[in-house]
């Protein structure tokens, strides 16, 4: 699925260039996991690869499916669907991120970042200025002015 943009609006075709999602959105993510999010009039909805629409157009930001979920944003907190457009993780991360290795980043209200599991909870406390994806079973790291990569379970494992 390719998206294309013609007169300021997106929309998405096929390997055969058949219209699938019709062109007539603000802004659109690329397809992943088979979904992709679309903006209409600032709410985002998502669409699976058939074109059919997993949700109403209710959420304020949308981040690309990854491990089955997708983090959204409502009322300037965030939260996690699956690929059923259900809520899975209540909205009450401050920010978030992909899931990537079963963890996704996530701000709790006071900005500090950790990491959560797919139940939504805290895995790595959150103590971090910024965190990255997991990425082979390690993250970037910020705190304060010290830049570090650490494991799974938190420990520091190089500068």
């Amino acid at each position: 699925m390719s998206k294309v943009k013609k007169d300021g609006k997106v929309g998405y075709v096929n390997k055969e260039g058949k219209e699938i999602i019709k062109l007539q959105y603000d802004d659109g993510l690329a397809f992943n996991e088979g979904y992709a999010a679309v903006k209409k009039e600032a709410k985002w909805l998502y669409f699976d690869s058939t074109g059919k629409a997993i949700t109403e157009a209710v959420f304020d930001d949308a981040i690309s499916f990854n491990n089955g979920l997708a983090a959204v944003s409502k009322n300037n907190l965030y939260g996690f669907i699956n690929t059923s457009g259900e809520v899975v993780i209540p909205f009450e991360f401050s920010n978030a991120r992909s899931f990537a290795d079963g963890l996704a980043p996530a701000a709790n209200a006071k900005g500090f970042w950790g990491y959560i599991d797919k139940k939504g909870t805290w895995v790595i406390k959150p103590s971090y200025d910024f965190t990255d994806s997991f990425e082979n079973g390690e993250a970037r790291v910020i705190k304060g002015e010290k830049v570090f990569y650490i494991d799974r379970q938190n420990n520091i494992v190089h500068n």
